[in-house]
């Protein structure tokens, strides 16, 4: 197991910089994902007016995702880091203020910032790391960057867990959000250590008059997987602790735990993609993961007909667990082949288009969830949806590896 992880020593110091400083920012997104929908819930907000609020944040990252992968093309990227470990943060904390105050518009602007800032480090991190990564680490490069949300995860909700255990009273939801939000931060002090020389794109791929334009065929054809698993997973990924609250009984602090257990899966599954990836081959290893998630989910929405038993709960926790290292296992590996598959003159194009994908797909899921949840839609029928896509989406790329190995060939 021991060899398994030791080529991650290799990882050039500036890309690990950026991944540790992208850890702190999904230090609060992770803690923001687990509460905050339960901390506006016991504010007063019912559980469809948290998705509105929410969709706001994807709105921005849809919006700003094709200007900054336009930007970045052969610019250095550093700048933008600096940006998102200062915006992320004290958006953050206006977004508390704003709940605890019931500012609706206020949480509106502020979401949308939080978007803005994140969407810098979340579209910029891939490109860098395929630019400054040296010859054999950039699987590794990606995979623990992939694992940043899950690590993040991890620390956040044992700490979440320990803290309220130790103190309810002052470390109840607010304060914990608050605590995490002054500790993103941190990030800033990371990017500044990074090597101020980065590396740009190679100029003969960027600057020849025959690269100038973007290859749109491919990009889209790369992105067609997606955008159907980006929709389904908007769905359920942001509204999961309301499931386990309305659904299960399950308070902040618990699903806190149960969510950091999860992650820790979730991390060591993604740190051993490079081993997986060389064992099984991306047309095996990926749908294989992801068929397997999406079973997964399906038990896991069918334990909602016996919600207030015992064993059913402790059947959602086991479902859930292994659901999320599955489906995260795959992402490092899609990432690759994406990348690969639109070109070198593509990358950071097809990196903010993905973004906007995602970010786009979950305004749209964000939507039809408080839509649905309006209507009283039950949270097992959306997980259903959610499996229906998931599934079309792992045939899309099936599809899409077959077309990379005839492009290859």
């Amino acid at each position: 197991m021991r060899n398994w992880f030791a080529s991650y020593k290799n990882i050039d110091r500036s890309v690990f910089l950026l991944i540790i400083a992208e850890c702190c920012l999904q230090l609060i997104n992770a803690a923001f994902m687990l509460i905050l929908l339960i901390y506006m819930q016991k504010s007063g907000y019912p559980d469809y007016k948290g998705a509105d609020f929410i969709k706001y944040r994807f709105l921005s990252v849809l919006l700003f995702s094709v200007p900054v992968g336009l930007y970045i093309r052969n610019r250095p990227i550093r700048p933008l880091f600096y940006f998102a470990s200062l915006v992320v943060p004290i958006s953050s904390l206006v977004i508390l203020y704003a709940v605890e105050h019931h500012y609706d518009y206020l949480i509106y602007g502020a979401q949308f910032i939080w978007g803005i800032g994140f969407s810098c480090i979340q579209i910029a991190a891939l490109p860098y790391i395929l630019r400054n990564s040296s010859p054999g680490t950039i699987t590794e490069g990606i995979s623990l960057s992939h694992a940043t949300w899950s690590i993040a995860g991890l620390f956040s909700g044992i700490l979440i867990y320990a803290l309220h255990g130790y103190d309810p009273v002052s470390f109840h939801e607010r304060n914990l959000l608050f605590l995490f939000a002054i500790a993103g931060f941190a990030a800033a002090l990371f990017v500044a250590m990074m090597d101020k020389n980065e590396k740009l794109n190679d100029p003969e791929a960027v600057d020849s008059e025959k690269n100038k334009n973007y290859d749109w065929n491919l990009i889209i054809e790369a992105s067609i997987p997606i955008v159907i698993i980006a929709v389904g997973a908007g769905l359920t990924i942001p509204f999961i602790s309301l499931f386990f609250f309305n659904i299960h009984g399950i308070d902040s602090d618990r699903f806190s735990l149960i969510a950091a257990l999860a992650l820790g899966l979730v991390v060591t599954g993604t740190m051993l993609v490079p081993q997986i990836k060389n064992r099984l081959g991306y047309r095996l290893a990926v749908p294989l993961t992801q068929s397997l998630a999406v079973l997964s989910l399906i038990a896991l929405a069918f334990t909602e007909l016996w919600k207030g038993n015992s064993w059913a709960l402790y059947l959602a926790i086991f479902f859930y667990a292994i659901r999320q290292p599955l489906m995260n296992m795959a992402g490092p590996m899609t990432s690759e082949v994406t990348m690969n598959y639109v070109g070198k003159r593509n990358q950071e194009m097809m990196s903010a288009l993905s973004a906007s994908i995602w970010s786009g797909s979950w305004f749209i899921s964000a939507y039809m969830f408080e839509l649905l949840r309006k209507n009283d839609i039950s949270y097992m029928s959306i997980f259903l949806i959610t499996s229906g896509l998931y599934a079309v989406g792992i045939i899309a790329y099936v599809l899409l590896f077959r077309k990379h190995e005839q492009k290859n060939a």
